[in-house]
């Protein structure tokens, strides 16, 4: 089958796949064929996916494709040019556009919308929508950065103090995990509040402060907020505006799949924020989530609070996302290609194809049947009456738990008094290296293990030395331990720096 790689219209950056994506699709058997300069404005020429073993077309080719993969759904004038019971994949929000449906359907076209891969973990490879917040988090706290137009890190200079940036970030999904990050890399004091109590963990993980919500709010059994009631909705709304007043940037990343993006800020919460302080709404383009906030435009209030607007911020950051984008799309077409033959397979019950699935040929398939997200099964009912209570068991007598603690004693006390005169010393400096060696090691912290071993496996070169020394022996038996302590310690070093060289390969620019 051939698949098409159009060239997005109007002002978006991205392309539905890179020449790396490409080449990997053309592994799976598929032709792919790419419109003139469709990947130019995200810095990938036409040669490069030539190079890729894609095929540069027009955009009439492009369209006519059996499958054909873009960013957003397509107008009416571009399915015009698809063919009867093509595939189409890109990402729709059928929940908000309910007449791209009727267009795929009308036409005969199967739609996949990649906004719509269901969150469980055998699709996390494939979640566009986690892909591309990733980077939108990333890109606000730039976009706030620049301005802010101060130093996010605190310092103290001799010409006085500077005190860090307050980073406030509303909402700990992907995006806002990506922005609490970015910002406590700067140096910012980063605080965080999120309707999931469960998200708690996750934020202070990144570095910042978790602010609950004095209310409590219900579980997370999709992957995405639920929306508030009335009485969570006034507590949440009171605990923004506290912390909005005292934050010199605000990045509100709340949305609710397939409705309005939920007011966090109103317009008196903005109006008690300090001059100069900057809000990100990453809500703009499907409504805001602040009062105020316009698509892709950046307003300045009366009180000179900055509000940035941008609806799509991945796409500031066009080489990244479509790489992310386009490898979304490939590992889709790896599980629906599964003998690499180059012909989609649609298994309907296979539950990311049928949540994805909105159309299929001339019929409309949205909503597709819900999704949980997996969940640890609840424990089973304790029954009503035991009709043999079990015998507990017996505790183990003292010996019986430790007894090859004795056991070591034992041969270790059997060493030296079989040992030839003068040897009692050795065993000594050997019971005191013991000793100190597990001291030291404890003390050290986890982080540092790695290094330590490679260091310390090094020290078995001494063991080498000493074994060659008594290799050459008139017993046998000390021959045949000589050759094995040989043997274990050389294991030992080699190993060592082998270690040491993959440990210092994690710090090499590549």
């Amino acid at each position: 089958m051939r698949i098409g790689v159009p060239r997005e219209s109007g002002d978006q950056t991205l392309v539905a796949a890179t020449p790396d994506t490409a080449g990997k699709l053309i592994k799976l058997g598929y032709e792919v064929v790419v419109e003139h300069d469709a990947g130019a404005r995200a810095s990938f020429p036409d040669s490069l996916y030539e190079s890729a073993g894609a095929r540069i077309v027009s955009t009439e080719e492009a369209w006519a494709a059996d499958i054909v993969t873009a960013l957003d759904a397509p107008g009416l004038d571009r399915l015009d040019l698809m063919k009867h019971g093509a595939t189409l994949i890109a990402r729709m929000a059928p929940g908000r556009n309910p007449d791209i449906l009727e267009a795929l359907s009308s036409r005969g076209i199967t739609g996949l919308a990649m906004d719509m891969v269901p969150r469980i973990s055998r699709a996390q490879s494939m979640d566009v929508l986690s892909s591309l917040a990733n980077v939108a988090g990333y890109r606000a706290v730039i976009e706030a950065a620049h301005h802010f137009g101060r130093l996010f890190s605190g310092q103290v200079t001799a010409a006085g103090k500077v005190a860090p940036a307050n980073v406030y970030v509303i909402g700990a999904g992907v995006a806002g995990l990506a922005a609490i990050g970015t910002a406590n890399s700067m140096g910012a004091i980063v605080r965080a509040t999120d309707v999931r109590p469960e998200t708690a963990e996750q934020v202070e993980s990144m570095g910042a402060d978790f602010v609950a919500i004095p209310v409590a709010s219900q579980e997370s059994t999709d992957g995405y907020a639920k929306e508030m009631g009335q009485e969570q909705a006034a507590a949440a709304e009171k605990l923004y505006a506290e912390q909005a007043a005292v934050a010199d940037i605000v990045i509100t990343t709340a949305a609710i799949p397939g409705r309005r993006s939920p007011v966090l800020l109103t317009e008196e919460t903005v109006a008690g924020m300090k001059p100069g302080s900057v809000v990100v709404d990453m809500g703009a383009a499907n409504g805001g989530n602040v009062v105020g906030s316009r698509p892709d435009e950046v307003v300045v209030t009366a009180n000179g609070v900055i509000i940035i607007g941008y609806a799509e911020l991945a796409a500031r950051l066009p080489g990244q996302s479509s790489q992310l984008y386009g490898q979304n799309i490939f590992n889709f077409f790896k599980l629906t290609t599964p003998d690499k033959d180059g012909l989609l397979h649609l298994d309907l019950d296979d539950e990311i194809v049928r949540q994805m699935l909105v159309t299929l040929d001339d019929q409309v398939m949205f909503p597709p049947p819900p999704v949980k997200v997996s969940a640890a099964p609840a424990p089973a009912p304790a029954p009503a009456q035991a009709e043999v209570a079990p015998e507990a068991p017996k505790e183990k007598s003292w010996i019986a738990k430790h007894w090859w603690k004795l056991a070591a004693g034992a041969l270790f006390i059997w060493l030296i008094l079989s040992a030839p005169p003068g040897s009692t010393t050795h065993f000594m400096v050997f019971a005191l290296a013991v000793v100190i060696g597990f001291y030291v090691i404890t003390a050290v912290t986890h982080a540092l293990h790695t290094p330590l071993m490679s260091v310390t496996n090094a020290i078995s070169g001494i063991i080498v030395v000493g074994a060659l020394l008594q290799v050459g022996s008139d017993n046998v038996a000390v021959q045949i331990l000589s050759f094995i302590a040989i043997a274990v310690a050389s294991i030992n070093i080699f190993g060592g720096f082998l270690v040491t060289e993959r440990m210092l390969k994690m710090f090499h620019r590549s």
